[in-house]
């Protein structure tokens, strides 16, 4: 399922900035699963609650906030450095090297960056996993947001400014449409990042986000051959 991107409206782009979990590795991986069982336990050690009220909480948190540490801390005043490595103490295993997707990566012309509601180690460990750390100029993590999380404006700010990107000259992968809202109205090309044949997890309400189909201008689920697409007249032309 890809909208087949027009080479012609990527050709300006110098500034490509991806999200890290379910978008840089594919949902059916499950890597994410892990993160998201290990946030349920927090919540319940945390509150002393049954497991199934505490997921409950946990995805309240996480609507309401943003993230489900952000939400932790508004309300519980936990150590973010705690919940941080306690949710990413996982078996990155799960995760296949993608060398398609990092020769894709690597042929984009200009900056890439990983832009993530997680920790710069998680995005590291990931990336390495994947085989495609060595490709990306920077990483943006939860904590050089100020552990404010997407899809806040003032995370997004902060973002240009350090790396003094410009919306116009930018394009975003994001596997959330709302965090696509911002970026959107920054000038900034969206591209929405969808589970392979649309899995079932990916019709639960909280994920889908149906009220942001405006603020995405190109949806896929074959991010490797997305960006191939947007290379192949690029490479026509050197042939």
């Amino acid at each position: 399922m890809t909208d087949k991107p027009d080479a012609a409206r990527f050709a300006h782009v110098r500034e490509w900035v991806f999200d890290l979990d379910n978008t840089l590795y594919p949902h059916h991986s499950n890597l994410f699963a892990q993160i998201d069982v290990r946030m349920t336990r927090y919540v319940s050690e945390l509150l002393s609650l049954p497991r199934e009220e505490a997921r409950r909480l946990q995805k309240a948190l996480y609507k309401e906030y943003g993230t489900t540490l952000r939400g932790l801390m508004e309300r519980h005043a936990i150590d973010p450095d705690d919940f941080l490595e306690k949710v990413h103490d996982i078996d990155y295993s799960w995760i296949d090297p993608d060398p398609a997707l990092g020769e894709a990566i690597r042929a984009l012309p200009g900056r890439k960056f990983i832009f993530t509601n997680g920790d710069r180690g998680h995005a590291e460990r990931t990336a390495r996993q994947l085989g495609i750390l060595d490709h990306f100029d920077d990483i943006f993590d939860i904590v050089a947001a100020g552990l404010q999380p997407k899809p806040a404006r003032e995370t997004y700010d902060k973002f240009l400014a350090l790396h003094r990107v410009a919306g116009p000259d930018a394009v975003m992968f994001e596997d959330l449409a709302r965090n696509l809202a911002v970026p959107k109205a920054l000038g900034m090309t969206t591209v929405l990042i969808v589970p392979r044949n649309l899995e079932p997890t990916f019709s639960e309400i909280w994920e889908s986000d149906p009220d942001h189909t405006d603020d995405v201008d190109y949806v896929t689920d074959d991010l490797a051959g997305f960006l191939n697409a947007l290379a192949a007249p690029r490479a026509a032309e050197k042939s």
